[in-house]
């Protein structure tokens, strides 16, 4: 029983370092539509 438990703590520590790595190392494209809105002045006052 304790060798399964090691091996699903070293599992989920696996992928939670897994996917760590990828949200850094993830290249996430800049948006490239440009969006043009008109603001009323009445919701500034």
């Amino acid at each position: 029983m304790r060798i399964i438990s090691r091996i699903i703590l070293l599992l989920i520590i696996a992928i939670i370092v897994g996917g760590a790595t990828f949200l850094v190392t993830w290249d996430i494209p800049a948006p490239t539509t440009q969006i043009e809105e008109t603001i009323p002045n009445s919701r500034f006052n």
